[in-house]
C-alpha cells in the first residue's frame, strides 16, 4: 500500500468536514445571520458587545483591516479634543463615566481607554489601539477586509432582510442591519473655483509647508481651528471664512462646536495680529486666479511665480462665452467696488475643513434612509428609537444617528452613542426576543433615595441630556424605574419597552440646561436659590409628571425649545456647583414635597417611636411605616444589634414596665393597626 494514501484520505476527510462548516455559514457564496452591524468603529463595537452578551447570532463587517480605522488619519493633526479624566475624587465607576469620554460599556470594570493612554486631550493612535483591545478582551466577532458596496432588501415569506454584496460579489444576508459607518465622506460646497481649493482630507499636516504664506480656511468648525491652530506660527496670516460666526462649545454646551483647546486663533485675531474670521455665504463665494495684464518689458526675467487665489463673489463675475470661470480681471475683484473689502488681498493656499457626511451611495432604492432635515441634509434620517424611516429593521448606530440630538446633546461622540446604542439593543431585545426594557421595582417610599442616587452619579441621562431619561411607573405603593428611555420616543414607550403605564401616572426624570441666552461668564450666570430653581442656566435634573402617556401628536406640538409636551406638574432641581443634588434644604425637601404631591402621599421618613406612636393614633400610618417599621423592617434581626438597643436604654423591658404580661386588648389594637408584637411592649423591630 503507498505510504502517502493514508494522508491524501485524512486530507480528503479534512476537507469534506470544513466544506460541511462553511456551508452551515453559507449557501451559494451568502452568509446568513440574525444581525449585521456594518462598521468597526466605536458604535459598530459597542453594539457587538452588547450582542454578544446577549448570545445573539451577529457578525461586524469592516472594510479595513482593523477597528476604527477611521482614527487612523483623523484628526488630522492627530490630538483628539474627547476628554479623559483620570482623576475624580471618586472611585464610582458609573459616576466616572461622566468625565471618561472615551470608554465604551461593558461588564469589564478594567476596560477602559485609559488603560492606553492618561492623557487629558490623547492622541488620535490611542484609539485604535484601545478599540483593538476591546475586540480582543471581549472576543467579539469582527470580519476584516469586507468591503460592502451594495446593500438592498428583499420581502419573502418570513419577513424582511437585508443583503449586503461585497467586493468579492459575496452576499451576506441578515434580518435586523445596524449601520455603524459614522461620517466619513467630506463634506464639499459647490461654487465657482471650487476646484482650485484643498481638502482637509489631504492636506499636508507639516506646518513648515505653510512657511510665510496667506492661507483662507472655509469653515470654522473644530477641524477648520484645528489647522489653523497647527499652522499660525508660520503662516503669514490665516483667515477662516464660513456662512455663519464661531459657535463656541462652552456657550453653546454642545461638544461639537469650537472647543477651547482650538481656539487659539481668536486670541490672535481679537488682538488684531494678522488674523481674521470672515462671514459669506460659500454657495456665492468665488475663488479665481487674476488675468495677467499687459506684456512682460524686455528685460524682465521670466521667474514662475506660483499662482495667488483671489476671492470674490458671484455678483461681479462677466461671464462670457468660452471665459475660464477660476480666472477673473481686475473689474471682477470686490476692492474694484469696494475698496476696503476685508479679504481683497490674494492668497496662497485655500482649504476646505467643512467636516463630513454619510454615505448614502451603498444603498439602493429599497434601503436607502432620506436626507435628515438638519445638518445640512448630511446625516440619514431616522426614527426617535434610530429606526431608518421607511426601511423597518435597519437601525443606524454612532455618529451616523445623530440627526436626533444635532447640535442639542452628545449623540454624535463616543461618550452619547455608548448610550444610544445600549437604548437601540433594548429595542431590539424586546421586539425580537420578547424581553421587557430592564427595570427595577421599588417601594414608592424608596423612590426619592432612588432618583438622588441616579442625578448624582448616573452617566447616560447626564451625557445624553434631553435626550435619554429615567422613566418612573407609579404603581400605588411600589413604582416600576426604567432607565435611559429615549424621550422622543415616549408616545410609543409601551410598544419599545414592554411597559405598561397605570392610571396612577409617571415620572420623568431628565438633565437639562436652561434656555434662557446669558452671559456664561458673567456674574449672574449661576442660580443657587432653590425656590428659583426653574432658573437654573447650568445642567440640572428636571422631573416632569404625567397623568397618562403623551401623545405623538402632543410631542410634535410641544412648546417650542421644550424636551417633552407641557406636563401636568413640572419640578426643577436647582443647579448646583459640585453637581452633587444632595443638600437637604435645597435639593432634597423640595424634591419629596414635589414627590409627595404626584403620588399623594406623605414620603417623609421617620423614627421607629414615630412610626409606633403614628400606629396608635392612626388608621393609616405614613406608607415608611406601613412597608419599614410595620413589616419589621427597622432595626436588624441581629443579636448583636438587639444587645445594643437594649443596652442603649431605646426599649422598655416587661421588668423596667412593671408588667409581667400581655394585655390581650392592646395586643389585638396593635394588630389592626399593622403592628407586630411578641409580647406587651416587646415590638420586634
Amino acid at each position: 500500500m503507498d505510504s502517502s494514501l493514508p494522508c491524501f484520505i485524512l486530507f480528503i476527510v479534512i476537507g469534506c468536514v470544513k466544506c460541511s462548516s462553511d456551508n452551515h455559514d453559507h449557501h451559494n457564496g451568502t452568509r446568513t445571520y440574525d444581525y449585521c452591524v456594518l462598521g468597526a468603529g466605536p458604535a459598530g463595537l459597542q453594539m457587538g458587545y452588547f450582542l454578544s452578551k446577549a448570545k445573539r447570532d451577529y457578525i461586524i463587517l469592516e472594510r479595513n483591516s482593523g477597528p476604527g480605522s477611521f482614527f487612523n488619519k483623523y484628526p488630522r493633526h492627530r490630538k483628539l479634543i474627547s476628554i479623559n479624566k483620570i482623576h475624580t475624587g471618586r472611585q464610582n465607576r458609573e459616576f466616572n463615566l461622566r468625565h471618561d469620554w472615551n470608554s465604551l460599556l461593558s461588564d469589564k470594570p478594567d476596560l477602559l481607554f485609559k488603560r492606553v493612554n492618561t492623557d487629558f486631550y490623547p492622541p488620535a493612535d490611542a484609539f485604535p489601539r484601545y478599540l483593538s483591545m476591546f475586540v480582543k478582551e471581549l472576543r467579539l466577532r469582527v470580519r476584516y477586509g469586507v468591503d460592502i458596496g451594495r446593500i438592498r432588501a428583499v420581502q419573502s415569506d418570513t419577513g424582511r432582510s437585508y443583503i449586503l454584496t461585497d467586493q468579492y460579489m459575496s452576499d451576506h444576508t441578515c434580518s435586523i442591519l445596524l449601520i455603524a459607518t459614522g461620517l466619513w465622506v467630506p463634506q464639499k460646497v459647490e461654487f465657482v473655483g471650487s476646484e482650485l481649493v484643498e481638502g482637509y482630507e489631504s492636506i499636508s499636516t507639516n506646518p513648515e509647508d505653510y512657511k510665510n504664506q496667506a492661507v483662507l480656511i472655509l469653515g470654522k468648525g473644530n477641524s477648520a481651528f484645528e489647522t489653523a491652530q497647527s499652522i499660525m506660527g508660520q503662516a503669514s496670516r490665516v483667515h477662516m471664512l464660513s456662512s455663519s460666526p464661531v459657535r463656541l462649545a462652552w456657550q453653546t454646551h454642545y461638544v461639537g462646536d469650537l472647543r477651547a483647546v482650538n481656539n487659539e486663533l481668536i486670541d490672535t485675531y481679537q488682538l488684531k495680529s494678522l488674523d481674521g474670521l470672515v462671514e459669506a455665504s460659500l454657495e456665492k463665494l468665488v475663488i479665481a486666479q487674476r488675468k495677467k495684464q499687459g506684456r512682460r518689458g524686455l528685460g524682465e526675467q521670466k521667474k514662475e511665480k506660483k499662482a495667488q487665489f483671489y476671492v470674490t463673489m458671484n455678483k461681479y463675475i462677466q461671464y462670457q462665452e468660452g471665459k475660464n470661470g477660476s480666472d477673473v480681471t481686475g473689474e471682477e475683484l470686490p476692492g474694484y467696488h469696494i475698496d476696503n473689502f476685508s479679504m481683497r488681498k490674494p492668497y496662497d493656499r485655500v482649504i476646505r475643513c467643512l467636516g463630513f457626511r454619510f454615505n448614502f451611495s451603498i444603498f439602493d432604492s429599497s434601503t436607502c434612509p432620506p436626507n435628515s432635515e438638519n445638518a445640512k441634509g448630511r446625516l440619514p434620517g431616522v426614527t426617535a428609537w434610530y429606526e431608518g424611516e421607511n426601511t423597518p429593521g435597519l437601525f443606524v448606530l454612532g455618529t451616523a444617528a445623530h440627526s436626533r440630538d444635532y447640535r442639542s446633546s452628545a449623540g454624535g461622540f463616543v461618550h452619547g452613542f455608548r448610550y444610544t446604542a445600549r437604548a437601540v439593543h433594548r429595542v431590539l431585545e424586546y421586539r425580537y426576543h420578547s424581553n421587557l426594557w430592564p427595570s427595577t421595582k421599588l417601594l414608592t417610599t424608596q423612590l426619592q433615595s432612588w432618583i438622588l442616587k441616579r442625578v448624582d452619579e448616573a452617566s447616560g441621562p447626564y451625557q445624553m441630556s434631553e435626550m435619554l431619561g429615567d422613566i418612573i411607573l407609579l404603581q400605588g405603593s411600589h413604582c416600576e424605574y426604567v432607565e435611559e428611555f429615549p424621550l422622543q420616543a415616549l408616545p410609543q414607550f409601551s410598544s419599545l419597552s414592554g411597559h405598561e403605564a397605570s392610571n396612577h401616572g409617571l415620572l420623568v426624570l431628565v438633565m437639562q440646561y436652561g434656555k434662557q441666552k446669558i452671559d456664561y461668564l458673567g456674574r449672574s450666570r449661576a442660580n443657587t436659590d432653590w425656590t428659583k430653581a426653574w432658573k437654573s442656566n447650568f445642567l440640572h435634573p428636571v422631573l416632569y409628571y404625567y397623568d397618562t402617556l403623551p401623545t405623538a401628536e402632543e410631542m410634535k406640538l410641544r412648546p417650542s425649545g421644550w424636551t417633552l409636551p407641557r406636563p401636568k406638574a413640572i419640578h426643577h432641581m436647582v443647579e448646583d456647583f459640585l453637581t452633587e443634588w444632595d443638600s437637604p434644604i435645597s435639593h432634597i425637601q423640595p424634591l419629596r414635597r414635589f414627590l409627595e404631591h404626584c403620588v399623594h402621599t406623605d414620603l417623609r421618613a421617620f423614627y421607629a417611636e414615630s412610626c409606633f406612636r403614628f400606629s396608635l393614633t392612626h388608621r393609616k400610618p405614613p406608607l415608611f411605616c406601613q412597608q419599614g417599621y410595620l413589616k419589621q423592617q427597622g432595626v436588624a434581626h441581629n443579636s448583636q444589634m438587639w444587645q445594643h438597643v437594649h443596652d442603649a436604654g431605646m426599649i422598655v423591658t416587661e421588668q423596667d414596665a412593671g408588667t409581667s404580661g400581655t394585655n390581650a386588648a392592646f395586643s389585638n389594637y396593635l394588630a389592626q393597626a399593622g403592628a407586630s408584637l411578641s409580647s406587651g411592649l416587646k415590638l420586634d423591630f
